[in-house]
């Protein structure tokens, strides 16, 4: 039986195949094996520590034993793990007495040193923010699929016309790659924010000062300590902290995906609109149906599923950005329940990422239809003609031009004939009899060559 016909969150149904790469990082027995990471990394800490001589020895084959515990973790021993929760009823707790089972098996090694003077917020923490900056290189490997679609698509159409419209009316021309050049430069910037974003930890215990690692281990550096420990994760440390990590850090790289998403969304929608004035046209897929009742339908279906998608996305980032940051005093439980759904919303921005790169294979430029819009609109050339007029001292050049096209039907003979009659220099006029809308573009092609090669 197929049991994803019975999942309640299309994720985990419909559209688990497209985002199943997110598994291994955000579900329950991940959290786990992060939070197993923490426990035994801490206890090797503690091992290596002079100053703590009652934790025991450890041979180099416990040690790697013990990192195999998280690094060989799977679903039959995340069952164990919850089998003892429900006894406990509290997670973080069945998972330091699953580890203390497991390292009964070393002679000489203290199991009272798992989870040693740490309350829950100390691995939770760490373990979030690392199954986030996992999941987050999977999300930026997506991202830079779809930088490349757009640099490759920019650089083919860069010199390909196209009718500009600013307030849905016909503009200045520019080109289908100067576009979608945009949105490469505004995408790449938005990936360079979030590889260079870091993400915090703190290690600090029950109210954020080491109350309980100072009375039994007084001597001990506990700041420099919890500091290097931290950082070997791979995280920032945050020295000034409650209970709980402040969570400034989730909240900014939350911000940054929202951005990043709403480019995307950006995209899907321009990329629709195009779609619906026929400059762009999408590939008939053998046997797929686009209307139950109109035959003929090829709907933009991939980047509207990829709009909705990453609405969603935004949604839940934004929830969990707003929330996050703010506790009750040492700490509340808000928090916990909802550091749950990160992985909800990056599943959610990661099928909207599939459904964008799945529409743009399908995409074909209609080069004719962008032409034929074009030479329909010779209006557009009284910005260049009002221009050169100002130049040449011509009296009141935008009022004249504005009398001439606001409003009207323009065609090629009567621009040509306006321009003919003006007493300007023959130079300048046969340059303007030369102007068509297709090579009014500017720099459209140059910046593409600058900017993208």
């Amino acid at each position: 039986m197929d049991n994803s016909l019975n999942a309640i969150s299309p994720l985990d149904g419909r559209y688990f195949n497209k985002i199943k790469e997110l598994a291994p990082i955000f579900s329950e027995s991940a959290l786990i094996k992060y939070r197993l990471k923490v426990e035994v990394e801490y206890l090797l800490a503690l091992a290596g520590e002079s100053k703590i001589s009652e934790i025991g020895t450890l041979a180099e084959a416990d040690k790697v034993y013990l990192q195999n515990l998280y690094l060989k973790f799977n679903e039959a021993e995340a069952a164990k793990v919850k089998k003892i929760e429900q006894t406990t009823n509290h997670d973080v707790k069945a998972a330091e007495y699953y580890l203390k089972e497991k390292i009964s098996k070393i002679k000489g090694l203290n199991s009272e040193f798992v989870h040693f003077a740490l309350t829950s917020e100390d691995v939770n923490n760490l373990a979030y923010s690392l199954m986030l900056k996992d999941g987050l290189a999977v999300y930026e490997n997506y991202l830079k699929k779809l930088l490349k679609i757009l640099k490759d698509l920019a650089i083919r159409y860069k010199g390909m016309p196209l009718l500009a419209l600013t307030h849905g009316q016909p503009a200045t021309p520019t080109t289908v790659g100067k576009e979608l050049a945009i949105f490469y430069w505004r995408l790449a910037e938005k990936i360079r924010g979030i590889a260079e974003h870091k993400l915090q930890g703190k290690f600090s215990g029950a109210v954020g000062n080491w109350n309980a690692q100072v009375i039994a281990y007084p001597k001990v550096d506990w700041p420099a300590f919890s500091q290097k420990f931290v950082e070997s994760l791979g995280l920032v440390f945050n020295p000034l902290t409650t209970q709980i990590e402040s969570h400034d850090s989730l909240a900014s790289i939350y911000h940054k995906l929202i951005r990043t998403n709403n480019v995307i969304k950006n995209l899907d929608q321009d990329i629709w609109l195009y779609i619906s004035r026929d400059i762009f046209k999408l590939k008939a897929v053998k046997g797929e149906v686009g209307s139950s009742t109109m035959p003929h339908k090829i709907n933009p279906i991939d980047f509207e599923n990829s709009e909705g998608n990453m609405g969603l996305s935004n949604a839940l980032l934004a929830h969990l950005a707003d929330k996050l940051p703010v506790s009750r005093w040492q700490r509340d439980l808000t928090d916990s329940t909802v550091l749950r759904n990160q992985g909800v919303a990056l599943g959610y921005g990661l099928l909207a990422l599939t459904m964008a790169l799945k529409g743009l294979e399908k995409l074909e430029v209609n080069k004719e239809k962008a032409a034929d819009e074009l030479n329909a609109h010779w209006e557009v050339l009284a910005e260049p003609i009002q221009v050169v007029l100002r130049k040449a001292g011509y009296p009141k050049p935008y009022e004249t031009l504005k009398q001439l096209t606001r409003g009207q039907k323009i065609t090629k003979p009567v621009v040509q004939k306006f321009i003919r009659g003006l007493k300007i220099a023959k130079a300048e006029k046969a340059e303007l009899l030369r102007l068509t809308p297709e090579k009014y573009l500017g720099l459209a092609v140059k910046l593409v060559d600058k900017y993208l090669k």
